[in-house]
């Protein structure tokens, strides 16, 4: 299964990796609403899996990314963009906390007209955001610090300006 472990992978400086964002019911409402860009929504996880950025821009899994990650996505893997990576990210949530998504936020998913490929991906990633702080036994705060929010894109499909086109 894909989570976290330990590994070595000198390419991604240990002390460089970033503090991961924190997270809030706000800003996961804000993430299943378009209100970030998609980059933004993989930054929340990368960090999480044990993904840094290596100096150039680029997230390169680092010592704390289980081989399985660091093998099948050494590089920044787009879970918004890129169908395996999301898979993959889906298949790592543990099955007691699959329905965290509807149990915590009351989400109910898309409507027919907003079942986007893009919009699916991104309540993965909110559901595995929230099987994170349930394998770690930590709460979701109501409120917490925001990115500036963005209007939902008036296409769906390309996302926001900058979003990487889905495959």
């Amino acid at each position: 299964m894909l989570g976290l472990s330990s590994g070595h992978d000198s390419s991604v400086d240990p002390a460089a990796t970033p503090v991961p964002h924190p997270l809030s019911r706000a800003l996961l409402e804000a993430v299943l609403a378009d209100r970030t860009s998609d980059r933004f929504v993989c930054e929340l996880i990368w960090p999480r899996l044990g993904y840094g950025p290596d100096g150039s821009g680029i997230w390169r899994a680092g010592p704390a990314a289980e081989a399985s990650w660091r093998e099948s996505f050494p590089i920044e893997p787009q879970f918004i963009a890129a169908r395996p990576p999301s898979v993959a990210l889906t298949r790592s949530i543990p099955r007691e906390h699959k329905q965290l998504l509807k149990e915590q936020l009351g989400f109910a998913g898309y409507r027919i007209g907003e079942l986007y490929p893009r919009r699916t991906r991104r309540a993965t990633a909110v559901n595995w955001l929230l099987a994170h702080l349930a394998q770690r036994g930590e709460p979701l705060p109501e409120q917490g610090p925001l990115p500036p929010l963005l209007e939902p894109p008036l296409d769906p499909v390309a996302g926001h300006p900058g979003d990487l086109p889905v495959s």
